[in-house]
């Protein structure tokens, strides 16, 4: 098969892109994210006709953050929009008139960085999306596993705090309440409420209050050598490292691939994760160790991961 279109749905915009099959991105389009749920599906049409016109396009890939059925074809639920049971798979073909595969976003990430980034020369690999929330995907054996109804690599509402912090899920203490880069601007603004005068860099960044951080505030400040700010880094790196060193224990893959936007400060997060991971990952000094690696493509991996799985059926 040759040229197919992956699309990602992001909270303000969906991208559309054609992509080959070496994972080059040709052409993208973009347009703003609807506020109504039909709204989205008019919009994802539309940019896979801007897109496409002006090639040859066999499938169409779309990466949608929920749960999507086993056949690939119904969401069954998302956080988001309001998609219940929406046949996404049924509406776009209709209008389209091309094969259309429907793909959690963060499955279609991991696949896109297993087929043409960071996960490359593996056949079983773990990937983590530190964004907002906490996602992944799991790739064993060469294959993306997503369990017998669809819905597995949900690994953000892995409950690691009994009766903690509360979820927008509903449950408490799920893993991404304390890795993710909401916990981060949590972490940070505890700390700069607890010792202003460490955190002199980060406030001055905002609004002079620690309810002024934003994530960005932290980053600039930790790159500034800012001691609360780097501190938050370390404190959401120790529970992402803790949890991977659970999920090496549950899928002992080769690597672990780190993604989201907290995971583009590099090192600065990276090295933190892997010495938590080693510290917690059980009999550590005599068995092999996964490698802890960064996402390659960056806000890419979905869009293209979603066009090669469309191009695999």
């Amino acid at each position: 098969m040759g040229l197919t279109i992956g699309v990602d749905i992001g909270g303000t915009k969906i991208a559309a892109g054609v992509v080959d099959e070496e994972g080059t991105i040709l052409e993208t389009f973009k347009v703003p994210t609807p506020p109504t749920a039909d709204g989205v599906t008019d919009a994802i049409c539309t940019a896979v006709a801007e897109v496409g016109r002006n090639h040859a396009i066999e499938a169409v890939g779309i990466g949608a953050a929920g749960y999507v059925d086993d056949k690939r074809a119904t969401v069954l639920f998302a956080p988001n929009i309001n998609w219940r049971h929406e046949p996404l798979k049924d509406k776009v073909e209709q209008r389209i008139g091309l094969p259309v595969v429907v793909e959690n976003d963060a499955n279609a990430a991991a696949w896109g960085e297993y087929r043409f980034g960071a996960g490359q020369g593996h056949e079983d690999v773990i990937c983590i999306t530190l964004g907002t929330g906490l996602g992944g995907g799991i790739i064993i054996g060469n294959k993306l596993r997503r369990g017998r109804f669809g819905v597995a690599a949900e690994f953000g509402h892995i409950r690691v705090v009994p009766d903690g912090l509360l979820c927008g899920c509903g449950s408490q203490g799920c893993w991404e309440q304390y890795a993710s880069g909401r916990a981060l601007v949590r972490y940070a603004k505890q700390r700069a409420n607890a010792t202003p005068e460490r955190a002199q860099v980060l406030l001055g960044l905002g609004d002079g209050t620690a309810e002024g951080i934003e994530g960005k505030h932290i980053s600039q400040a930790a790159r500034a050598g800012d001691p609360v700010a780097i501190d938050s880094f370390r404190e959401l790196a120790r529970w992402a490292g803790a949890g991977l060193a659970d999920l090496a224990s549950l899928f002992d893959p080769s690597a672990f691939i780190v993604g989201g936007g907290v995971s583009d400060e590099g090192e600065l997060v990276l090295d933190p994760i892997r010495k938590s991971f080693r510290r917690w990952l059980i009999g550590a000094q005599w068995r092999p160790h996964a490698q802890v690696l960064a996402a390659q493509l960056g806000g890419k991996a979905g869009l293209v991961g979603a066009a090669d799985l469309a191009r695999q059926g």
